[in-house]
């Protein structure tokens, strides 16, 4: 086999001609590698040798934006930034300026609803595990097209799987880092399996989360039941919850909010199990490792707190027009 040495023109050239279906959804990347904005998606490249690449060494967020409003940005960048000093990267920028870039990225796309990837790396420089080989800390931020939620998941509800894949230690499972390959198998393992969503538990079979999502329960005895956040995310979908919910006990849809263990018995006599996210909002679960929740149809407590969380894009203090 002959292997051929391409010029810088040759990479180019490839590159720009390199077309593929899913790059409609990719509409702007921010580098400041590049000191600037692609719009090409072919061009949306990081380096092989940053580390965020080759080990994972590198923290995320993803936000929202809908009818202009970006959702819960603030909530989002302090958790930005407590990752990163978890890590001790410090992001290139600050982050008032992380946040006008941001502004300034989504305003380049035109767009009103759309999805907002924020990566802040280690840096290129170097393929050891060794983070002080790297030149520097970099910032992307990435734009992709908003994605609407399958009808039948509100209207049915989604079936989820009890996943094998075990739950991050402490100090992991709160930092959002890109290392993100426990969920990425729960994910296979619910695609596989015929499910729309997977979740694990913990060593002592109590429910944990999802691949990219918070669960709750709202319990037999009308509780909004959420675990503890020892061994999760502290999902800012699901902190937004807590708050909107308490116009749930005003309207007596439940009897109020509690956080404790809650083992795979409780939630299979549960009223209902919702899943919470930040591009899902809320979702109903309506069979949960093979039985039925509830009635097996979405329940009045999931379309309360849909309702409100269609109102609360627009509530200041909690979203920023772009």
């Amino acid at each position: 086999m002959s292997l051929t040495v391409l010029s810088s023109k040759e990479v180019f050239d490839r590159f720009i001609k390199r077309k593929r279906c899913y790059h409609a959804d990719y509409l702007a990347m921010y580098s400041s590698l590049l000191g600037g904005v692609v719009t090409n998606p072919s061009l949306m490249l990081i380096p092989i040798d940053d580390h965020m690449v080759h080990r994972g060494d590198g923290i995320f967020e993803v936000i929202k934006y809908r009818h202009g409003y970006i959702y819960q940005f603030q909530a989002h960048l302090e958790r930005l930034k407590a990752s990163a000093e978890a890590v001790g990267i410090k992001p290139p920028v600050d982050y008032e300026e992380i946040k006008q870039i941001v502004k300034d990225t989504v305003r380049l796309t035109k767009t009103k609803d759309g999805v907002i990837h924020i990566y802040v790396s280690r840096g290129p420089g170097g393929f050891s595990v060794n983070p002080f080989e790297s030149e520097g800390s970099q910032l992307y931020v990435v734009i992709t097209k908003w994605k609407e939620v399958p009808a039948r998941y509100y209207q049915e509800g989604v079936r989820v799987i009890v996943s094998d894949i075990p739950v991050k230690p402490g100090l992991f499972a709160q930092i959002k880092s890109c290392n993100y390959l426990p969920n990425v198998l729960m994910k296979q393992q619910a695609i596989k399996a015929g499910a729309d969503f997977a979740v694990n538990l913990d060593e002592e079979g109590n429910l944990a989360e999802g691949a990219t999502e918070s669960v709750g329960i709202v319990t037999k005895d009308g509780f909004l039941k959420f675990p503890v956040f020892k061994r999760i995310l502290r999902g800012i979908t699901l902190g937004r919850v807590v708050v909107l919910a308490k116009e749930l006990e005003k309207r007596c849809l439940i009897k109020g909010i509690t956080f404790g263990a809650i083992p795979l018995e409780e939630v299979y006599t549960a009223q209902e199990v919702l899943l919470f996210g930040t591009t899902i909002d809320v979702l109903p679960v309506s069979i949960f490792a093979g039985k039925k929740i509830g009635t097996g149809r979405p329940g009045p407590v999931f379309f309360a707190l849909k309702e409100l969380f269609e109102a609360d894009i627009f509530s200041s203090g909690v979203s920023e027009s772009i």
